[in-house]
Parts: structure tokens; C-alpha cells; sequence
């Protein structure tokens, strides 16, 4: 009997030893506040909302010019030819703002496995799926991204 419980013993022990070796190591990150202190993001989100900002100066100079237009027919014409330039505005710009949003979250991510092999991490969510433990790497990413990811 003794020796029963000297093997389910070392068996739990083992158990434990093994269940502890597998553990995962779990790093969070604010995402938001990443997007917000990288500089890369920063600049590029502020270069497309100045970008948005023409275009509704563009916008509101067309309509004065339009104002002034006294016959129906160059009216017509000056509305067609100016939603075309407006949709082809448009069009660039959310191009533009897809093509940067790609860069950055690929940016991002690599920033992401950077860290979490450098820290010994098995994965990194983001901060709002962990409420208790984990290591906060948020300011690692940043660090990372505004040194590596111009």
C-alpha cells in the first residue's frame, strides 16, 4: 500500500512538473494606444485626414464656382465633370489610407513576434481579453515600431 502511494505520488508530482513545463506565456498589449504613440501611424492618419480635409475644401470651392454658373446646360456639365474629379479624389485618398493601413499592421505584427521572441512569449492578445496575469508589452511594441518602422 505504501509503495501504491509512493508511485501515485511521484506520478502527481510528474503530472505537475510536466503540466507547469507546458505552461503558456502570455504577453497583452493596449493596441490603441500603440496605433496612437507610433509615429509611422501617427503621421500617415494625420497626412490622410489633412488629405479628407481638401477634399472637403474642394468640395465647398466647387459649389461656390457653381453658384456663379448662370446656364442649365454648364451647369450639368460643371456638376458631371466635377463629381468625377470628386469620386477620383476620393478614390486616391481611400487608397492610399488602405495601402498605409496594411503597411502598418503589418508593421505591427512583425513588431509583435519581435517582442514576443524577445520576451519569451508564446502569444501576445490584446489587453481587453486578459483580466488577470499576463506581461504587458505595450510599450515594448511602441518602442520597437518607433526605433525599427519608420
Amino acid at each position: 500500500m505504501k509503495k501504491l502511494k509512493l508511485i501515485l505520488s511521484a506520478l502527481l508530482i510528474m503530472l505537475c512538473v510536466n503540466i507547469t513545463a507546458n505552461a503558456t506565456t502570455i504577453g497583452y498589449a493596449d493596441f490603441q494606444k500603440v496605433l496612437s504613440d507610433y509615429s509611422f501611424a501617427r503621421n500617415t492618419y494625420k497626412d490622410i485626414d489633412n488629405k479628407l480635409t481638401e477634399l472637403q475644401q474642394y468640395a465647398i470651392d466647387k459649389e461656390k464656382q457653381y453658384k456663379t454658373i448662370e446656364s442649365p446646360i454648364q451647369k450639368k456639365t460643371f456638376e458631371d465633370q466635377t463629381q468625377k474629379e470628386f469620386q477620383a479624389r476620393e478614390e486616391r485618398i481611400y487608397n492610399l489610407k488602405t495601402q498605409k493601413d496594411e503597411i502598418i499592421k503589418n508593421n505591427i505584427l512583425e513588431a509583435c513576434r519581435s517582442v514576443a521572441a524577445a520576451k519569451k512569449l508564446d502569444v501576445i492578445l490584446d489587453y481587453g481579453v486578459v483580466y488577470a496575469g499576463g506581461v504587458d508589452v505595450t510599450n515594448d511594441i511602441i518602442q520597437y515600431l518607433n526605433t525599427n518602422k519608420k
